[in-house]
């Protein structure tokens, strides 16, 4: 069963929150943006969060917004398993490390985003299409696994992630990342006190991607300059609309 309530973003942005109830499982919460007109096209723009966070955590209330302002597409964003309107004890991190060393935790958060992807593509203002996707830190531990598990996925935003030694569900990521072919931006700081410049790099040379490109930035997880989230939109857009292609000059120099 699912219930649909309009709800605004901290933004101020209208949205619709929805709370999918299933029998012996946990219940699936989020929003969706839509444009106020048709959308340019049945790609559905897909966001995930940081462990800290919720389906409205920054930058995704600001993207969403310019996706379905400017580039006249609608977007879903998902609560954490233990996260926004299904948080479990004081949510966040606190919350999420337990819940992320289950066994079944990578496989149950790609079975969520599917039933949500499927409740979202059947609203009349969506259909059925191709999607995105944009999710950094945790939002790329259960994103890798989503893109992996698709072949509708034209193109993804990943990042602030990296797999060390003795991580959890470590041979999951590696056979996920394997699998993924669509084009790929990924964002690494290079000070990250949460994943070292060795896990990043890992993470990124499994991926599959003809076209995949590394932007590394100083400062700390979080810090992620402005200028990066301008481009991963473009860079976005660019692939759902089908007017990008990496072009190669060799040689540039001599």
């Amino acid at each position: 069963m699912i219930e649909w309530n309009e709800a605004t973003d901290t933004s101020g942005n209208p949205t619709r929150e929805f709370r999918i109830t299933r029998e012996g499982k946990r219940d699936i919460t989020g929003a969706v943006w839509l444009p106020a007109g048709k959308p340019a096209s049945q790609t559905l723009m897909c966001f995930g969060h940081g462990a800290s966070g919720d389906r409205y955590q920054a930058p995704i209330c600001h993207l969403a917004h310019r996706f379905v302002t400017e580039a006249n597409l609608p977007v879903l964003s998902l609560d954490g398993p233990v996260h926004g309107l299904r948080q479990v004890g004081e949510g966040g991190r606190t919350a999420f490390f337990p819940e992320f060393r289950r066994d079944e935790a990578l496989t149950d958060m790609t079975e969520e985003w599917s039933v949500a992807i499927d409740a979202a593509q059947a609203l009349p203002e969506i259909g059925k299409g191709k999607l995105a996707y944009f999710g950094l830190s945790m939002g790329s531990i259960f994103g890798i696994p989503l893109v992996a598990s698709r072949d509708d996925v034209v193109v993804a935003t990943l990042g602030l992630f990296g797999i060390q030694d003795n991580f959890p569900h470590g041979d999951e990521f590696v056979a996920a990342a394997q699998k993924i072919t669509c084009p790929i931006l990924f964002l690494m700081q290079l000070e990250d006190e949460l994943f070292n410049r060795e896990g990043y790099l890992k993470v990124f040379d499994l991926f599959a991607s003809k076209d995949k490109r590394i932007h590394a930035n100083p400062g700390l997880h979080p810090q992620i300059p402005s200028e990066e989230i301008g481009f991963a939109f473009e860079f976005l857009v660019s692939h759902i609309e089908g007017r990008r292609e990496r072009g190669i000059v060799n040689p540039l120099a001599e």
